[in-house]
């Protein structure tokens, strides 16, 4: 395993370490970020400095950590990934929503892989380990995810099934 991805991983254990996942049982956070770098592994994605930016791809939206810490410890590559995968928190959750759609097709390969497994992470975490959310919500999200990798500018067969087998399980709302 490359010293790079070590590197990122102990970083990122520890400026997620104090934050927990929306699940029932409020499992560590380091959980997904590891999760969409395991996920772009079993894909065939090996490129370290992808896989990198993939354990670091919260820490800028979530964490104090900034971009010049991520230049400082990992270089310029690894940050513009990180980047263009952050949110800008600022904005309202709708907006930051809609830009992911609206940037999707314009991502570089790193970028989209990224965002791609991080998506498939997400939706596992919903029908696995799901926050407290209603149904309806739930599959808002699902449609929303699919809305992002539907517009992404790469054509991966793995994460494209894994994705579509996730949404073929979609929550299906409640009639009220």
């Amino acid at each position: 395993m490359s010293q790079l991805i070590l590197k990122a991983a102990a970083y990122a254990a520890h400026q997620h370490r104090d934050q927990r996942r929306k699940d029932a049982e409020a499992s560590p956070y380091i959980n997904h970020p590891l999760t969409v770098t395991n996920i772009l592994s079993e894909a065939g994605v090996d490129d370290p400095v992808v896989l990198a930016a993939a354990i670091l791809h919260d820490t800028i939206e979530d964490t104090t950590t900034t971009a010049d810490d991520l230049r400082r410890l990992f270089g310029e590559e690894v940050t513009r990934i990180v980047l263009e995968v952050t949110d800008d928190k600022s904005l309202p959750k709708a907006r930051r929503k809609e830009l992911q759609v609206e940037h999707a097709p314009h991502l570089s390969e790193g970028v989209a892989l990224v965002k791609f497994a991080d998506k498939i992470a997400n939706l596992t975490d919903i029908l696995e380990a799901p926050p407290a959310w209603p149904a309806e919500r739930k599959a808002e999200y699902f449609a929303w995810a699919a809305s992002v990798v539907d517009a992404l500018p790469v054509h991966h067969v793995a994460l494209r099934a894994r994705f579509d087998a996730l949404v073929a399980r979609a929550p299906v709302p409640t009639a009220a």
